[in-house]
């Protein structure tokens, strides 16, 4: 039953990954057709620059919550990285609830009151030519911060599967990774150049006073 819900989580989490992934991509569209406009052909559109921050405003509110999913948010690892995965997920589980929790629903809730009045007056920029329904950028704050409350029960659910044994967890190996990389170096699959030419000079004065 725990491991149907988190499927279900993770599915829902990709799908706001997914609407996040193509908001990038209409970001970065976006700023190419401003730059072209700009330096090749001399013009530019109020609207199409202020678009800028407006998809950057969604992939920053959406995508927090997919990130916790995908566990990609800055932690400090110096006592965490040495626990066992039970105890690793029990912090999870502890922190989601302390924290997490608290924080989305105080923000959720007390952003509500600034988009609903955003709505009423039918905010707008202020420049000429900008983008009007300004409201439906601050509409997304309750939204993303109640999008994590959700993610964050699945992340709870996650880790409470990892912590009962139900399947591991997924962690990135740093330790692996560097044992493989000196395997390539010894094996010589990667050729190391030396880019610093004044070693090179003490190199070979060395040898010519050793001679």
């Amino acid at each position: 039953m725990l491991l149907k819900l988190e499927r279900g989580f993770n599915k829902f989490a990709d799908f706001i990954g997914l609407i996040t992934a193509i908001a990038m991509v209409l970001m970065i569209l976006n700023v190419f057709y401003d730059v072209v406009m700009r330096y090749f052909f001399k013009s530019g559109s109020i609207a199409m620059q202020e678009m800028e921050w407006h998809f950057f405003s969604v992939i920053i509110l959406l995508g927090v919550a997919y990130t916790l999913k995908e566990d990609g948010h800055v932690r400090v690892d110096l006592v965490y990285d040495r626990f066992s995965p039970q105890r690793k997920a029990m912090i999870n589980m502890v922190g989601s609830v302390l924290f997490i929790l608290p924080i989305a629903i105080l923000v959720g809730l007390s952003s509500i009151n600034n988009a609903y009045e955003a709505y009423l007056s039918m905010e707008q920029s202020g420049d000429p030519g900008g983008l009007p329904y300004r409201w439906i950028v601050k509409g997304l704050i309750p939204l993303s911060f109640f999008l994590l409350i959700i993610t964050t029960i699945g992340f709870f659910i996650r880790n409470l599967n990892i912590y009962k044994g139900l399947h591991p967890m997924d962690e990135y190996n740093l330790k692996g990774e560097i044992e493989n990389l000196k395997c390539d170096l010894s094996e010589k699959k990667y050729h190391v150049v030396d880019i610093d030419p004044f070693e090179n000079e003490n190199k070979e004065d060395k040898k010519g006073d050793s001679k």
